[in-house]
């Protein structure tokens, strides 16, 4: 009798374990960016269906909730949530390292960028969970990084003298390298900078732009695409840790496929958001302005390339190698290699 009574009890606690509910807390992106949000709540709508488990996600985006993307990580970290999306390059204020995956003027393109961060993934992801006991569970991109001016320019030489909004410490070096000054600006508060004077041209994706209606503050637009804003979904790595094996399995299956689900929005959507910027005839699926449109040259892309080698790889060197002094070496021998550059 007693075998029989030990052995119910263990089929009611694998039958209760198993269906034990797996409740995680989520923050996201910024609500204003539509689709990109879109694709996010879906997924974690569906993450119980996708991957077979019983997970309860209470998910809400960002700026919902009244966070500062720069905190994300120590969040993650602290366990105040369990999974946190995160700008790297609003993040590597607190680890220089992690934004060496998408420094100015390396990735020139979406097929050289996916170069880029998958030569870096593995070393980028040891030091998040190193620093920041962290797990990185996605890697993307919003999309280039464009410039949204008030005042007219005629291409980057035309930036000296202006204020301009930056998010990177990268991004700052290349703005003064051209004679501009950085102004550090979350997205949110880009809009009123823009209203006020505050700043003369923002930084950012041509969907991210048009979604947070900044064509209604500038007039100019310059799509030279200067970087890439590089994405992280990351979740604190005790919690991941407690998940068995299978969890673990299935998580990282479906936050692959929404990695894929996210860099194809930057191939697709960024066409349709230039389109739309400029009172475009193909706009589709962004509101409808009429900026007048910069095209950059071949001098622009030289300026970026000079400003890239001589003032933002080197700067960035200096910065990280005091911090973690591999970093240079463990740069040029993942992304550095993969793009045939170096930082000496």
């Amino acid at each position: 009798m007693k075998k029989l009574i030990t052995i119910f009890v263990s089929l009611l606690v694998s039958i209760n374990f198993a269906s034990a509910e797996i409740k995680l807390n989520a923050s996201g992106l910024v609500s204003t960016h539509k689709h990109h949000v879109a694709l996010e709540k879906e997924f974690y709508s569906n993450l119980s269906k996708t991957t077979g488990m019983k997970f309860s996600v209470n998910y809400n985006p960002l700026d919902v909730l009244g966070m500062q993307m720069k905190d994300t990580i120590r969040l993650v970290r602290t366990g105040t949530f369990d999974i946190v999306e995160s700008t790297v390059g609003e993040i590597s204020r607190d680890d220089p390292f992690l934004g060496g995956i998408d420094l100015i003027g390396v990735s020139p393109n979406l097929t050289s960028l996916k170069k880029s961060v998958d030569a870096y993934r593995e070393v980028f992801s040891k030091r998040a969970e190193e620093k920041f006991n962290a797990k990185i569970l996605t890697l993307w991109p919003y999309g280039p990084q464009v410039f949204y001016c008030k005042k007219p320019v005629k291409g980057l030489a035309s930036l000296k003298g202006l204020k301009v909004r930056s998010y990177t410490p990268a991004m700052s070096a290349m703005i003064q390298t051209v004679g501009g000054t950085p102004v550090a600006l979350s997205f949110k508060e880009v809009y009123p900078a823009l209203q006020r004077g505050v700043a003369d041209c923002a930084i950012t994706s041509p969907t991210s732009g048009n979604t947070g209606n900044w064509p209604e503050v500038t007039s100019h637009y310059f799509p030279l695409g200067i970087s890439w804003s590089v994405q992280a979904h990351t979740m604190n790595l005790d919690r991941w840790k407690k998940l068995s094996a299978s969890e673990q399995a299935a998580l990282t299956k479906a936050f692959k496929n929404l990695e894929k689900g996210f860099w194809d929005l930057a191939k697709n959507n960024t066409g349709d958001a230039d389109s739309c910027n400029v009172g475009g005839g193909a706009c589709k699926n962004y509101k409808k302005f009429n900026m007048k449109l910069v095209k950059p040259s071949s001098a622009d892309e030289k300026l970026l390339a000079k400003a890239s080698q001589e003032s933002v790889l080197p700067g960035w060197g200096k910065t990280c190698n005091t911090v973690y002094p591999e970093c240079t070496k463990v740069w040029n021998d993942t992304i550095g290699k993969a793009q045939g550059m170096k930082i000496n």
